[in-house]
């Protein structure tokens, strides 16, 4: 299992915790809208980052990125494994046939 899998399964697991005993399920409680704004909120400190050069902030801000991007799409019920195949469907299709094929 790696390490993004092993997140995501936490992040499932957080569904049901405290929101008082976990930032997961604090975010969770939300709503899905709440985690897509703080998933909004990481993408624009990334993109800061990527711009400035830095390497290290960069690899920071990617991290919450990842993080925020999968409480945001566990908010919706959409697994890893879903993208994962999304993804694995898309492989070896060219970006121009496949945005043409939406």
């Amino acid at each position: 299992m790696t390490s993004l899998s092993r997140l995501a399964a936490t992040i499932e697991a957080r569904k049901e915790a405290d929101p008082d005993s976990s930032w997961t399920a604090k975010l969770l409680a939300k709503g899905p809208e709440k985690c897509a704004e703080k998933f909004g909120e990481e993408a624009v400190e990334a993109i800061i980052e990527a711009v400035k050069g830095d390497r290290e902030r960069l690899t920071s801000e990617a991290a919450d990125v990842l993080y925020h991007l999968l409480v945001m799409l566990a908010a919706r019920d959409v697994t890893l494994a879903d993208v994962l195949a999304e993804l694995e469907r898309r492989e070896g299709v060219s970006g121009v046939a496949e945005k043409a094929s939406r």
